[in-house]
């Protein structure tokens, strides 16, 4: 049986421990996956998963998506408070409202002329205002629908939206359009109207 020389298993040895040196250091930091796990995302380590960060000193209480400041920048678009009685009041407007609204939907009445017509023939009267924009009397205002971006543009659908001012702190609004109809109750905004205005001042 042959014998290997000294020199000749020191090579060997040598080449063995280089060789798994190789392997071992290729195979550091590769994942591998089998089955059913192959092809998906890796899961995270523990030291790569993001830890919730605490909550901001500087949100409002009652803030509509949490970022500071909302109340201060939005403020213009949150309605009053209604008293108790005049909220209650709003909702009876609102119950003879709605059957009308209703009525005109069903008829594909929607343009404002028509709305307007039809809830003058319930009593009310237009309201009207003087050149500074002051209030002269009457407690209903009937109105396109806003215009809205679409696409590349701002188009203005076909419709109608109605305010009627109840009291100083109470109003009934009301939409109508092709697909829909609405009428809700609500506060005043801080600029002395029923609708809620698209931008402050």
């Amino acid at each position: 049986m042959p014998t290997s020389t000294p020199g000749r298993l020191g090579h060997r040895a040598a080449t063995a421990v280089l060789l798994g040196t190789a392997i071992f250091l290729t195979a550091c930091g590769t994942e591998h996956a089998t089955g059913s796990a192959a092809g998906a995302a890796p899961s995270p380590s523990a030291s790569s998963v993001p830890t919730a960060s605490p909550a901001s000193p500087y949100v409002e209480p009652g803030a509509g998506d949490g970022a500071p400041h909302y109340r201060e920048n939005n403020g213009f678009r949150i309605e009053g408070e209604m008293s108790p009685a005049d909220a209650k009041d709003a909702k009876k407007e609102a119950d003879r409202i709605e059957p009308v609204i209703k009525r005109l939907w069903e008829e594909k009445k929607w343009d404002p002329a028509s709305v307007r017509a039809a809830l003058l023939g319930l009593g009310y009267e237009e309201e009207r205002h003087g050149p500074k924009g002051e209030r002269l009397g009457g407690t209903l205002t009937v109105r396109e629908l806003d215009s809205r971006w679409e696409t590349d543009h701002y188009v203005r659908p076909e419709g109608a939206e109605v305010a009627l001012r109840v009291h100083e702190d109470a109003c009934v609004t009301a939409f109508v359009q092709k697909t829909n109809y609405q009428v809700t109750t609500n506060g005043l905004y801080p600029e002395g109207g029923c609708f809620q205005p698209a931008a402050g001042h």
